[in-house]
Order: structure tokens, then C-alpha cells, then sequence
């Protein structure tokens, strides 16, 4: 997965609600834009988060290993600083990097 996350600040940063709806015309359209975008990113996150710690993963876990599991710990920490999905796809969004489309807006 390419990792554009590097540049998305980590933090919630106050945003002006008309840059939302320049694209779209309608704050709603954008917002659901977003949603979608910021879902798609937390199950790709999800899936290479739960991609790795499968290598770490036995079929009898016991109290030692899990405290003794430090590359297991060291990776979950990376994905816990990362920039939340949301963020990512404001970013992305007011960016221009997403593609979208309304079918109800071709038909007319």
C-alpha cells in the first residue's frame, strides 16, 4: 500500500467547512465522499496490520509470550501513531487524490 500518510498531520486540525463543498457543490456529497474514502483506508490498514501480526501468531499462547512479544508490541505502536483514517481522507479529498463519481448526477 503506498504510504501518503507520512505528510497527513496526526492531529485534528479545525477545518473551514466551505472548502468541503467546493468540489461538489453539496456538504453532504462531500461528506459521504469522505466516509466512503476513510473506510476503504481503515480495511486496508486493518488487513496489513492483521497481515503481519499473523506471523507472529501461535497456536498456544500463553501469558509469557504475550508479554515477551516485542516486535508484535512495536508494530501495533506504528499503527497506533498513524495518522487516523479520517484525517487521511480529508486530506486526500480537499487534495484532489480521490476519485469519485454520482451515477444520479450522469443521468441528468
Amino acid at each position: 500500500m503506498n504510504n501518503p500518510k507520512n505528510t497527513t498531520p496526526t492531529s485534528t486540525i479545525t477545518r473551514d467547512v466551505r472548502q468541503l463543498d467546493v468540489e461538489t457543490d453539496n456538504i453532504y456529497e462531500s461528506l459521504v465522499i469522505i466516509s466512503k474514502r476513510a473506510n476503504q483506508i481503515a480495511n486496508n490498514l486493518k488487513e496489513e496490520l492483521h497481515g503481519k501480526l499473523s506471523e507472529f501468531a501461535s497456536a498456544n499462547d500463553n501469558l509469557e509470550e504475550v508479554f515477551e512479544n516485542r516486535e508484535q508490541i512495536e508494530i501495533s505502536k506504528h499503527y497506533e501513531r498513524m495518522p487516523k483514517p479520517t484525517l487521511v481522507a480529508v486530506d486526500e479529498f480537499l487534495s484532489g487524490k480521490v476519485y469519485y463519481r454520482n451515477p444520479s448526477k450522469e443521468q441528468n
